[in-house]
Parts: C-alpha cells; sequence; structure tokens
C-alpha cells in the first residue's frame, strides 16, 4: 500500500514540475515587437556580409566586345575586367573558332574561354560499325575548361568568359596553336596547344607573362574541369559500369574515385586526372604535380529507358601555384582509345586506368593474358571470335596438369570412402577421435585430403583475371562472329517486348550455351566430388549443397551474364566445354581406378611416410582439444 502512494506521490510530483516549467517557458517568451527586432537584425547582418563579400570579390560578366578607338567603352570594361579589358578591345573578341587536326583527331578551339570545344576521334564510331557516328568525345558544350584568375584589385573573373586572340604557327610537322588573353601588348595568359602528326595526345603549356601586377600571385589560379560524357556504345549500363575517373598521384600510385549517384576524392600530388568512359578516355597529366586536388562523380543514368545520352558528369578542380610571380605548367591532353597497348606506349602510366584487377589478376592480365591475346589477334591475324577459341584452348592445356591432380585426388579419396565412412561408424559418438582415425589413415594411405582443393585454388585467380580482362579489351570492340555483331557488347538474338529484372529487355545466346556446358560440367563431376568427401558430422551437408549448385550456378550464368560483352560468354562457354572432354579422357583413358586402389593398399604395407608440418599441427591441435574435454569431462 506504501508503496502505490509513493508512486502515486511521484508521478503527481513530476506534472507539476513540467507544469512549472511550461509556465515559465510562457512568461519568458519574447513579445511580437522583440521577434520582429530580432528578425530585422538578422537580414541586416546578412545584408552587410553579402556586401562585404561583393566588394571583396567582383566576378564580372563580359560585355560586349569594345570597338576599337571607342575610349569612352574601353573606361566601362575597365570597371569590370580590370586590367583585362585590353582583351575586349582586340579583334579576336569574337565568337570564332580555330581548328587543328592530324590523322587520328580533330580539335575545334573557341576564343571564348581559349578551350578545346569539339574533340573528334577520326577512327572510331559510336555504337556499331558502319553508323558512320564518329566518336566526339567533346562537342555541344558538354565540357568546360576554366581558370579562375584572382585579380591585385580584388576581381575574380572566369577565363571561360574572357576573349583569347590565337596564332597558328608550325615547327617542321608539328602544329601550334597559341591562345593569348591579354592584358596588354605583351602581359597574357596563354594556353599553348601543340599537336604532333599521328597522335592522339596533345601538348597544352599554361603559362603567364608580365601578370605579377595584374593577378593576385599570393593565391594559387584554381583550374577547373568538368565533362559530360556521351554514351558510345550499345548497352549503357554495360559501358557505365566503367565509366570512372581515375587519377595517377604521389609518383606512381593509381586509385579512382568510385561508382555512385555521387562521389567525391581529394587526393594530393597528382599527375595525371583520367576521365575514362568504357573504351575511350580524356586524360589532363601533368610534369608539375597538382598539389591538390577535388575529384568528383555523378552518375546520370537513373533510368535507362529516359537517360540515354550521357552516362556521368566529371568534375576536377585543381590549384596552379605561382613561381616567381608567374604561371608556368608543361601538361597534356590524350584524346583516344582506352587501350592498353596504346596507353602503355607513351610511358606515362596511362595504361593503369585499365581495370586488370588487383595482385595476382593484374599480374596474370599483365603477362599472360595481354600478350597472348595480343599475339593470336594481331601476329597471326585471325578473327577476334577464333583467336578467343585459340586462346580458350591453350589456357586450359596449360591448366590440365592441375585438373588431372585434381582428379587423381577425388580419385584417391573415392577408393577410400568406404573405410572412412567404418570409421565414421566406429567412432560415431567421439567425433575427435574419427577426425584424428582418419588422418591417420590418410597419412598410412599416402593421400593428401588437401591435393584436391589447392589446383582448384590455382585455377580461380585465372577465371576472376579473364573476368576482368575480357570487358577491358579493347580490340574486341565491334568485331563480330557467327551471330554476335560486336564481341565487346552482348549477342542479342531475340529482342523482348517487356523487361525482365536482373536479365534485360533481350536475350543473348552466349550466355545460354555457357549455362549449358556449366551445367554438364558440374553434373559429370559433382557424383565423384560426393563419393570422394564423405560427410562429417558437424558440417554442411556438401551432398546436399552440390546438387542446389548444379542448378544455381547455371542460373546465374544465365542471368548476369545476358548483359555482359559476347566475348566473355564465348571464353566461358569454350573454357567449360575443353574443361568437359579433359575429364572424360582423365577419367575413361587416364586414371585406373583399380591401380589407384592396389597403390594405396600398397601405400599401407609400408611405413607410414613422415606427416607434412600442417599434418603434425592439425594432430597436434586435435589432441590437444581431446585432452581438454577428457579434462572438462572428469570435473563435470
Amino acid at each position: 500500500m506504501e508503496e502505490k502512494k509513493f508512486d502515486l506521490n511521484s508521478i503527481i510530483g513530476f506534472v507539476l514540475i513540467f507544469g512549472i516549467l511550461i509556465w515559465i517557458m510562457y512568461q519568458n517568451k519574447p513579445s511580437e515587437k522583440e521577434i520582429a527586432a530580432e528578425k530585422a537584425k538578422k537580414e541586416l547582418v546578412a545584408k552587410q556580409q553579402a556586401q562585404e563579400k561583393a566588394d571583396k570579390t567582383k566576378t564580372a560578366v563580359l560585355p560586349v566586345a569594345a570597338t576599337p578607338g571607342d575610349t569612352v567603352q574601353l573606361a566601362q570594361l575597365q570597371k569590370t575586367l580590370g586590367g583585362f579589358a585590353y582583351s575586349a578591345t582586340l579583334p579576336s573578341a569574337k565568337e570564332a573558332y580555330t581548328t587543328i587536326e592530324n590523322e587520328k583527331i580533330k580539335l575545334k578551339i573557341a576564343n571564348k574561354g581559349g578551350y578545346i570545344v569539339e574533340a573528334t576521334l577520326k577512327e572510331f564510331e559510336r555504337f556499331e560499325k558502319g553508323s558512320k557516328q564518329l566518336i566526339e568525345l567533346i562537342k555541344d558544350n558538354n565540357s568546360n575548361l576554366n581558370i579562375q584568375l584572382q585579380t591585385t584589385d580584388n576581381r575574380t573573373l572566369n577565363s571561360k568568359d574572357l576573349f583569347f586572340e590565337p596564332t597558328v604557327t608550325k615547327v617542321g610537322a608539328d602544329q601550334i596553336l597559341s591562345m593569348r588573353l591579354k592584358a596588354g601588348a605583351n602581359e597574357f595568359l596563354e594556353y599553348k596547344y601543340i599537336l604532333k602528326p599521328n597522335d592522339y595526345l596533345v601538348g597544352f603549356d599554361v603559362r603567364s607573362q608580365g601578370l605579377n601586377k595584374v593577378l593576385n600571385s599570393s593565391k594559387s589560379l584554381d583550374l577547373q574541369w568538368d565533362l559530360k560524357t556521351y554514351r558510345n556504345e550499345k548497352s549503357i549500363s554495360y559501358e557505365n559500369r566503367y565509366a570512372e575517373i581515375y587519377y595517377n598521384y604521389e609518383e606512381g600510385k593509381e586509385s579512382y574515385v568510385g561508382q555512385g549517384d555521387h562521389k567525391e576524392e581529394n587526393p594530393e600530388k597528382v599527375d595525371y586526372i583520367a576521365f575514362k568512359q568504357h573504351f575511350f578516355t580524356t586524360i589532363l597529366q601533368t610534369n608539375t604535380s597538382f598539389e591538390k586536388s577535388q575529384l568528383v562523380s555523378e552518375n546520370l543514368v537513373k533510368d535507362e529507358k529516359i537517360d540515354t545520352v550521357f552516362t556521368k558528369q566529371f568534375k576536377a578542380t585543381v590549384p596552379l601555384a605561382f613561381s616567381n610571380g608567374e604561371i608556368d605548367y608543361k601538361m597534356n591532353w590524350y584524346f583516344g582509345p582506352a587501350d592498353y597497348k596504346v596507353l602503355k606506349s607513351y610511358d606515362k602510366n596511362f595504361e593503369k586506368i585499365i581495370p586488370l584487377g588487383w595482385g595476382i589478376f593484374g599480374w596474370i592480365n599483365k603477362w599472360i593474358f595481354i600478350p597472348l591475346f595480343g599475339f593470336l589477334s594481331s601476329t597471326i591475324g585471325l578473327s577476334l571470335g577464333i583467336a578467343i577459341i585459340i586462346f580458350t584452348i591453350l589456357i586450359k592445356l596449360a591448366m590440365s596438369p592441375i585438373t588431372y591432380k585434381s582428379f587423381l585426388s577425388q580419385a584417391k579419396m573415392k577408393v577410400l570412402r568406404p573405410e572412412i565412412t567404418e570409421l565414421g561408424e566406429k567412432f560415431k559418438k567421439d567425433p575427435m577421435k574419427k577426425q584424428q582415425e582418419t588422418m591417420k589413415l590418410y597419412n598410412k594411405a599416402g593421400v593428401n585430403p588437401m591435393a584436391g582443393c589447392i589446383p582448384a585454388l590455382i585455377q580461380l585467380p585465372f577465371m576472376y583475371a579473364s573476368f576482368q580482362f575480357f570487358p577491358s579489351a579493347f580490340e574486341l570492340r565491334q568485331k563480330g562472329f557467327l551471330w554476335a555483331n560486336d564481341l565487346s557488347s552482348f549477342d542479342s538474338v531475340v529482342k523482348l517486348p517487356f523487361h525482365i529484372p536482373l536479365y534485360g529487355d533481350h536475350i543473348s545466346l552466349f550466355p545460354i550455351l555457357a549455362a549449358i556446358a556449366i551445367f554438364f560440367y558440374m553434373k559429370m563431376t559433382s557424383g565423384d566430388q560426393q563419393m570422394a568427401a564423405p560427410q562429417q558430422e558437424g558440417m554442411p551437408d556438401m551432398a546436399k549443397m552440390m546438387k542446389i549448385m548444379i542448378y544455381v550456378s547455371p542460373l546465374m550464368m544465365l542471368i548476369f551474364f545476358n548483359s555482359y560483352g559476347a566475348g566473355l560468354s564465348l571464353y566461358n562457354f569454350i573454357s567449360n566445354l575443353i574443361t568437359i572432354g579433359i575429364m572424360f579422357v582423365i577419367k575413361n583413358y587416364i586414371v585406373d581406378t583399380d591401380k589407384i586402389h592396389a597403390q594405396i593398399q600398397e601405400n599401407k604395407q609400408k611405413e607410414p611416410k613422415k606427416p607434412s608440418k600442417f599434418q603434425q599441427r592439425l594432430q597436434e591441435v586435435m589432441e590437444q582439444q581431446e585432452a581438454a574435454k577428457k579434462t572438462q569431462n572428469k570435473k563435470k
């Protein structure tokens, strides 16, 4: 009764305290006049701050170019452009363009801004061969290059809004275009483009002369570069998967920004920035590292049915540092294919933007897959489909000794299965003892239970390397084989009138063939694996898992490879066919089960081999566990 009273009193007390607090807050509530006065005060402070910011940084908007000799208009220009008013008085202060080109690329540079407004690759077509639509990495204002100019009179001018004066010269076979933003006859900011014959690389020097009294050299100038990447391939989702910002930093390290709706990285000491699409890329490389950078990637494909023009929006902001009051940067532009061999030829680490995989996977691609496939596709002069088939045969033949060892180990385990099952029944109530006796049997028979796993693990890196190699193989682009028009894209044979989640709106044939091949391969090997590996107590039922995987693996192949490049599906189809053939030969003509059984029985009569360090350690661990278990049982 007393406890209930205490609870009731507590509740009443809390209610009273809460009521008092509400009353105090109400009494101290500011009046409407006080609220209005505070609001007016905040608005005044905001206006003052905005005015101060505007006074400190005056961003100019370029007026109409001045008429030569019009001193009144020149004076007006000086109010907005300061020292760069001179640039608006020149004949080049108009919407005009200069074109330079060689056998591979065509560049169009605008007077206004002095940057490239069109970059066309002459040797490659969009979507499919014969489309007659050349690859245009830059066009229709999808790219901007701007330097924010901080002046000594507290202005911020954007170079993209100002007029540059063009001058074209030739040095030997090289074309040189100088674009100068002038503050006087000999005072200017210069973009120099150097185009060599038959080359994708364009020299790009940025320097200033005589601007130490015009530009504020106490701060770095921000170079801003952005690019909205056009779709160039048949599948926008597949292309978008490989559209990425890559960068090289700290003298040789490489990394990327990442996929997502909005991703950002801020690396330091950057040597180049690559706005990479699937098979083409634009790279800005510098001989003097950018000390800092801000790299932003935004995904533009929200709905594949609607967003069909662009894939990503890339942005980069880097500082240009002054040296002795001037800017002087030696840089290069690369406009061309994301082809490993072409990129590597420039010796600037450009090839690192090709996603070949990390660690051992990358090594397999660099030192085995790329040289071998390059030899088959170029030296012999085969069609790319035949080259893939021969490439697959050579890889599988090279791996056949490993396949043989794996199957031999399975055959030995299959022969021992009756004895292992007998041990399981004998020590059914003592799992630890069963494991120990099983290990003794393996050692006595000269069988290594891990021998079947190790070969399979060795083959896994080659399988993963192929998943990286084929989507990155530029050679496959727009090369046909059988019914596939483009081995770098899906080989659609039926267009569906609807979209199936995960699968798509089409049916590709090579993934179906690959799924059928992997089904029969798993059906062929699963029985031996189940017989070779008896069920262990406390472990998952491998027999059931294998039965499930027989159907799950082909289904996954069918679904996920439907939108992948046909070259990868062809490789997997041929790979599984060859594996089936090798296994058939090994099983029926090489491995003799009776001989294996006789050899094991003979080994049992011999003195057991000294167990390996791993087996010794495993035996010690099991003995320690057994001893601990006995001690625990005694205590109980």
